[in-house]
């Protein structure tokens, strides 16, 4: 199965971009994923593509209208009762965060339908009518929603079949334990006096494994206290199941 992205944007020519170098542009010309650009001011109104209006109450800046974005999302069929049944999503910086487990399950799906915003933002409408998801990559504010579609595309791109080169290294990345990574070294041994942790070189597979797994804790700890909390709450949730030996 092909994975299909489609997305809406201002700027049509602002794809594939970063999309289409390394693995996830062999990808592309591969056929593991496709990609479809449609352009929003196709379905903008009058002689000069309206997309957008003042804001209803007044307050700066322009919205983007719901009846021109609703024609973009429904020419890719997301918006008709019989759809493909990608999801349809919304980059946006009041979004749910997105996260490796989201990005897991988009990646085993058919595919995604993206629209990026501009402007203050977009008609509330057509977010409820179209059931837009709402994802945001963080606590930010961009111009627009193209480079967040492409940060979100090549999350899910790269975990396809036969994108990445070695898969199995997959397993073992930040959020796929619940932890961030440990720290990766390779030679020089010796590099302005810093030297490879001697544990890594000492041929010892069980050492190097909880050696880095130690550190996948220390650095979580320091650096993501919510997700070391909650890697914490798994692993006591994960003993408590496990049925005690009953005396006799």
């Amino acid at each position: 199965m092909t994975f299909r992205a489609s997305v809406l944007t201002l700027f049509p020519d602002a794809f594939p971009g970063v999309l289409d170098v390394s693995i996830i542009g062999t990808a592309l010309k591969k056929g593991i994923w496709e990609l479809e650009t449609v352009d929003i001011r196709a379905f903008g109104l009058g002689k000069h593509r309206t997309v957008d209006d003042s804001p209803s109450g007044g307050g700066a800046g322009l919205v983007m209208r719901a009846d021109v974005a609703a024609a973009a999302i429904d020419s890719v069929g997301a918006g008709h009762p019989d759809g493909d049944g990608r999801p349809r999503i919304y980059l946006s910086p009041r979004g749910k965060p997105l996260t490796q487990a989201r990005v897991r399950e988009l990646a085993a799906g058919p595919g995604v339908v993206l629209l990026c915003g501009r402007f203050e933002g977009l008609d509330e409408r057509v977010i409820e009518g179209r059931a837009l998801e709402e994802v945001s990559l963080g606590d930010f504010v961009l111009a627009g929603g193209e480079v967040a579609a492409m940060t979100l595309l090549e999350a899910c791109i790269r975990l396809l079949p036969g994108v990445a080169g070695n898969e199995a290294s997959l397993e073992e990345e930040s959020f796929e334990t619940g932890l961030l990574e440990h720290p990766h070294y390779t030679r020089p041994q010796v590099w302005e006096g810093r030297e490879i942790p001697a544990v890594l070189t000492s041929g010892d597979h069980g050492k190097v494994r909880d050696w880095r797994r130690n550190q996948a804790l220390e650095l979580t700890k320091a650096r993501r206290p919510d997700l070391y909390a909650a890697s914490r709450d798994d692993a006591q949730t994960s003993a408590r199941k496990i049925p005690r030996d009953s005396k006799t």
